[in-house]
């Protein structure tokens, strides 16, 4: 009979212990996920960029997060002028609540992608992020 506080003996050739995990396959890096969810965290996104020449799926992900906050720049200027118009003040700032909500959504729905290991393409902005090199 076994005594169920002892450990189990580890199989011939599977990994010990305190062994330390495999390393990555050629052309990632050991903080992938970290760069995966930076590359869409607005400025931040700029880390994995610079940083992270050898994985194209990084590189991808980050060219997009970056092209994304380009374009909500764009928008939240166009929205700022347009609340200067006293007609439509009022409903350009609930417009800019929904926005920034609608946003928020698109960020974590593209990190979620990213670290699940799927690209999500933007209409009208990923086209954009194709043309970075």
């Amino acid at each position: 009979m076994s005594d169920p506080t002892v450990p189990p003996t580890p199989p011939p050739g599977g990994p010990a212990a305190g062994s330390p995990p495999p390393p990555p396959p050629a052309g990632q890096s050991d903080n992938r996920q970290l760069m995966l969810v930076l590359s869409y965290l607005w400025v931040l996104a700029l880390i994995p960029y610079l940083t992270e020449q050898r994985d194209p799926e990084v590189k991808w992900h980050a060219r997009h997060g970056l092209v994304l906050l380009i374009a909500e720049i764009v928008l939240y200027v166009a929205l700022f002028i347009l609340s200067l118009i006293p007609v439509i003040g009022c409903a350009v700032s609930v417009l800019w609540f929904l926005v920034g909500i609608g946003i928020l959504v698109l960020h974590v729905l593209c990190i979620v992608k990213a670290v699940g290991g799927q690209r999500f393409t933007i209409p009208y902005v990923s086209q954009y992020a194709d043309q970075i090199p």
